[in-house]
C-alpha cells in the first residue's frame, strides 16, 4: 500500500529539483496517528485539503474591501492563530501551512490564492526549501517556484508582494544557521529583490528589520531562532501593511 503512495508522492514533486525526494520516514511499527499522518502526506503532498472547506465558505470579496491572501509556511500559519493578531478589520486571508516549501505552495497556489479572487498576495517562502524539508533544492529551483507563483498571480490580475526570507539565529542552541545557512538566505533575498524590481512587484523586506549586527535573527524577536514571537510579528505587521498599500496603489 505504501509503495503505490510513494510513487504518487514522487509524481507530485515535478516542481522540485530532479534530486529532490519526499522526507517521509515510516516507523517500523507506526501508531494509528502516525499512519494517518503518513497517509495524509503521501496522498496529499501539497496539503490541498487543509483549506478546502475554508476556501469554499469564504465567499467573494466585499466591494471596497480589498482581499489579500498571505501564502507561506509556519511563519505565516502561526500569525494570529498561535501568536499575535492577524490584521483585524481587514479582509486578509491566512493561507500558511507549517513546514511547507515552495513546490508545495506552487501546487496549491490556484485553489488557495487565485480562486479566492484577492486584490493582492503576499508570498513569504524559501526558508524550508533551504533547510531541505522536502528534499534538496538548488537556489535556482526555489527562485523558479517563486517566479511561477508570481506569474500565476499576475496572469490573474493579482498584485504581488514578495517577502524576503527572514534571518535565523542560534541563540537558543538549536542549530538554525546550520540548517539554514545565512549566506544562502542572503543570496535568495538578493534574487527576490532583483526579481521584484525587474518584474515591477513589491519587495517586502522583513530581513533588514529583523537582523542584528551578527547577521542573525534578533534574539528578542523570536522564541526559537526561526519563528517570530509576538514582538517579531509586531515588527512584521506594519511592514506588510505598507507593502500591501504600495501594491494596491499599483505604483510598480
Amino acid at each position: 500500500m505504501f509503495r503505490s503512495h510513494v510513487f504518487l508522492a514522487a509524481g507530485l514533486l515535478a516542481a522540485t529539483a530532479a534530486t529532490a525526494a519526499p522526507k517521509v520516514v515510516v516507523p517500523e511499527r507506526p501508531t494509528a496517528e502516525q499512519r494517518a499522518d503518513i497517509e495524509r502526506r503521501l496522498n496529499d503532498w501539497p496539503d490541498l485539503a487543509r483549506y478546502a472547506k475554508d476556501n469554499a465558505a469564504l465567499g467573494t470579496p466585499k466591494s471596497g474591501q480589498p482581499r489579500v491572501v498571505f501564502m507561506g509556511d509556519s511563519i505565516t500559519d502561526a500569525w494570529g492563530r498561535e501568536i499575535g493578531s492577524f490584521f483585524p478589520g481587514h479582509d486578509y486571508v491566512n493561507r500558511g501551512i507549517s513546514g511547507q516549501t515552495t513546490p508545495q505552495m506552487l501546487l496549491r497556489f490556484r485553489p488557495d490564492v487565485v480562486a479566492l479572487k484577492p486584490a493582492a498576495v503576499v508570498i513569504l517562502a524559501g526558508t524550508n526549501d533551504i533547510a531541505g524539508n522536502t528534499g534538496p533544492e538548488t537556489l535556482e529551483t526555489i527562485e523558479g517556484n517563486l517566479a511561477s507563483m508570481a506569474e500565476l498571480a499576475k496572469a490573474n490580475g493579482i498584485r504581488v508582494v514578495l517577502a524576503s526570507v527572514m534571518p535565523v539565529s542560534d541563540y537558543v542552541g538549536n542549530g538554525q544557521t546550520k540548517q539554514r545557512p545565512p549566506q544562502k538566505i542572503l543570496a535568495l533575498n538578493a534574487w527576490i529583490k532583483a526579481y521584484a524590481a525587474r518584474e515591477h512587484l513589491v519587495y517586502l523586506d522583513y530581513y533588514t528589520a529583523m537582523v542584528d549586527a551578527r547577521g542573525q535573527l534578533k534574539k528578542e524577536l523570536s522564541y526559537d531562532g526561526l519563528h517570530p514571537n509576538a514582538a517579531g510579528y509586531d515588527v512584521m505587521a506594519p511592514l506588510a501593511e505598507k507593502a500591501i498599500a504600495e501594491a494596491l496603489r499599483g505604483e510598480h
